[in-house]
This record gives C-alpha cells, structure tokens and sequence, in this order.
C-alpha cells in the first residue's frame, strides 16, 4: 500500500488509499449485492482486467474490507462487517453521480448489481411507507436486457435478479429511459405516451408508483 500513501494523515486520505484505486469501489458496490465469484465479478465488470480484478481483491482483502466467505464450499468474496460500512458513502456517490449521467452509450452495460444499487440510491422509504405494498417487475436495456423483480414493502426494498410475478410489468429499452423516469423528467404518462417505457402488464398508475418510490433530483 506504500505506492498509495499520499502523505496525509488524514480519515478521507486513508479511505483513499484503501478504496480509491480504480474499479475497487466498484467491486464493493458489486459486493454490496451479494457474495460472489471471482468469475461473477468479471463477467460484472466486463472490462476489467484479469490481473487488476486479482490485485484488487488481495488488496481488499489485506484492508479487511473484504473476505473469503467461510460457510462456502467454492471460493466466494463476501464484505465484512467493516466493508458494509461503505453502503451509505456507495449510495450516496451513486445518487450524486446519477445527477449527472448522460444517455447511455450503445457499449455501455447496465448491469443487475449497478441497477440494483442506483434502485437502492433513488429509494425514497418516507413515500414507499405510505403506499400499499407493490412487486415491479422491470426490464432494463435492449435484447433481453436485465431483469428485477423489485418489492416494495412500507420502508422495506427487496431487488433480486430475475423476473418474477409482479404487480406491474414494464421494459425500458435504454439507460435513458429509467433516468428520466426517476428524475422527473418524464412522468409516468409521458413515459408510455413516448414509448421510453413498454407497460407489459398492469395499470400505468402502478409505474406512477414506482417513479413516486424511486426519485433523484436532477
């Protein structure tokens, strides 16, 4: 970690050091998610490389950010209770981030773990809490896409990867799209009037739901 020391004593400047290197925060994000494989996080940061993604874990690792999970019979990379600290800084970076993304580009991946995660930064407990319980089931992303079943339950948020029977079925065929919706930009009429979101299945005012329970400013 030597290479990394930037000469300050100092709490961010440590965080830094542990967490600032490029794709480690991502892989906390990932992690975030759920335990994983070596190779469930390659094929989830399609562009990093091999002898980066092996660096970064053993520095992880070495941090006490990360560990091997115990209780499993095949290699899986788990958060320790110290790593999981970094949920609220990861949420609240996502969200700052959110407000300034672009369109997508057409390579660009919108993945289960990092739409996860944006759900997570844009969920609103204080409304979610006052409305009925509702299952979303959403597709993200042109030829398949990624697909979440997201429950809402009072203040409590369940995204699992997969469909499942929902509510509400909608698809959002860009990236564009889902920042719109949860900006504002559009509501969820504009939404389907211009086909930035297909209704699947279910009544529109459910999506209306959704954009109400997941918002970020612009």
């Amino acid at each position: 970690m030597a290479s990394r020391d930037y000469g300050q004593y100092s709490g961010i400047t440590r965080a830094m050091e542990l967490v600032g290197e490029r794709w480690a925060l991502l892989i906390v994000r990932d992690l975030l998610v759920g335990p994983r494989r070596y190779g469930e996080l390659a094929a989830e940061l399609p562009r990093i490389p091999s002898n980066i993604l092996a660096a970064r874990l053993k520095e992880l690792q070495a941090a006490g950010v990360i560990r091997r999970a115990p209780r499993s019979r095949v290699i899986l990379y788990e958060l320790t209770p110290y790593g999981r600290e970094l949920e609220p800084v990861v949420l609240a970076l996502g969200a700052w981030g959110f407000r300034a993304l672009d369109d997508p580009r057409e390579e660009q991946l919108i993945s289960a773990e990092s739409m996860t995660m944006d759900l997570r930064s844009a969920f609103r407990a204080s409304v979610a809490r006052e409305l009925p319980a509702t299952a979303y089931e959403a597709r993200f992303g042109a030829s398949g896409g990624t697909e979440l079943l997201i429950r809402v339950d009072g203040s409590e948020l369940d995204v699992a990867s997969g469909g499942g029977p929902g509510d509400v079925a909608f698809s959002i065929a860009g990236g564009a799209g889902i920042r719109q919706l949860i900006t504002g930009e559009l509501d969820a009429e504009q939404a389907i009037a211009t086909g930035v979101v297909e209704l699947r299945h279910g009544d529109k005012s459910l999506l209306g739901r959704f954009a109400d329970t997941f918002h970020l400013a612009a």
